[in-house]
């Protein structure tokens, strides 16, 4: 399966996984292809963005059958750059760490107002909201979806970056774990007024546990890195927030 990546944008990261690099925020977003279902991770910024990823995962599931589509999504956390698109994703079944509902129910406005203050246009970020689809399947644990011939593990890990972060693991060689922002690569970690710092480093202790030495660790942002990055990360994070 190693050859559907081969000329499709997206990043090979194993023979059913990869990721593509969205602009303007440098968002990852991921894809895992089973042999019956196909799991999208992070649904871009706009409705306008998730439709582009939308047509780009489904133009390289085509091979695989007329019928191919996404039919999970996973959102990591419920930052605008992350859930926007969600919309986008209609039939699919979407899952978020618990309590994630509750935020983009209530939250809109905020998630709205932080989305034009990093410059998405005013009215595509209303749009976007008004029809933000929320998680029907929320993970308080740990999940396995069987996608057929792979088996992927939601993991609320959290929190950390916010009060809901859900991470990703794809077993494979190697295996693969989906961080959302809990790690970044392109920046210093972004910890905004609903961070919680002095659990952050825990998370990652977590998220390390459950990777282990040899995963690929694929930030939320920037590129894709090994344990001992996100160890030093997590190092820094304690250091700077004052936690242990």
């Amino acid at each position: 399966m190693t050859v559907l990546w081969e000329g499709s944008g997206w990043e090979a990261l194993g023979a059913r996984v990869g990721r593509a690099r969205l602009p303007v925020w440098d968002c990852t977003a991921g894809l895992v292809v089973g042999d019956d279902a196909a799991l999208l991770v992070d649904a871009g910024s706009s409705l306008a963005e998730g439709a582009r990823l939308r047509g780009a995962a489904e133009r390289l599931l085509e091979p695989l059958g007329a019928d191919r589509r996404v039919t999970h999504l996973a959102l990591t956390h419920p930052h605008f750059d992350h859930v926007l698109g969600a919309a986008a994703f209609a039939g699919a079944e979407v899952f978020g760490a618990v309590g994630i509902d509750r935020v983009l129910a209530y939250g809109r406005g905020e998630l709205v107002a932080d989305a034009v203050r990093n410059g998405l246009d005013p009215a595509e970020a209303a749009e976007a909201a008004d029809a933000l689809v929320r998680p029907r399947h929320q993970v308080s644990g740990e999940w396995t979806l069987d996608l057929g011939g792979v088996q992927v593990l939601l993991a609320n890990v959290g929190p950390g970056h916010t009060a809901h972060d859900l991470v990703v693991f794809v077993p494979g060689d190697p295996e693969v774990v989906f961080c959302g922002d809990l790690v970044e690569e392109s920046g210093e970690p972004q910890a905004g007024p609903d961070a919680i710092l002095s659990h952050w480093p825990a998370a990652l202790d977590r998220l390390l546990a459950l990777g282990g030495e040899d995963a690929v660790y694929v930030p939320g942002h920037g590129a894709v890195v090994d344990a001992g990055f996100v160890r030093a990360q997590r190092d820094e994070l304690a250091a700077g927030f004052g936690a242990s």
